[in-house]
């Protein structure tokens, strides 16, 4: 992790995967709210601020079969703190999608296999 992005690996193993010898949906889903989650989190402690944090949506494109241990990032560093900045300025709830790309490096390089965009919700606590 760092200012800008978070990268989160979890392994293909016996619990992860499913009767297609990829990973299970659910745990995709998890890999991706935590690479969101945990920026943001990391980030709103930075400003010794407390924060309410909560995903309102969320969208997911499955393009390839991830078998293989999956990589999710988040590089929205500098949009959630504009978020923050904003939330803390107005005491208002700012939602904003932010963009978690997984991938299998060890089987497919850098190419994309599930694109996932939560709507995070943050809001300062007064």
């Amino acid at each position: 992790m760092d200012e800008q992005k978070v990268i989160v690996k979890i392994p293909l193993k016996r619990r992860t995967k499913n009767h297609l010898n990829s990973m299970y949906f659910g745990t995709l889903a998890v890999g991706a709210d935590v690479a969101g989650g945990f920026l943001a989190i990391a980030k709103a402690e930075q400003y010794g601020k407390k924060v309410s944090l909560a995903f309102k949506a969320v969208e997911g494109q499955f393009l390839k079969r991830p078998e293989a241990d999956v990589i999710f990032s988040c590089t929205d560093g500098k949009l959630i703190d504009q978020m923050l900045e904003q939330t803390m300025q107005s005491g208002e709830r700012v939602n904003q999608a932010v963009t978690i790309n997984a991938t299998c490096p060890s089987i497919s390089g850098d190419e994309v296999v599930a694109k996932f965009s939560l709507t995070l919700s943050l809001k300062a606590i007064q």
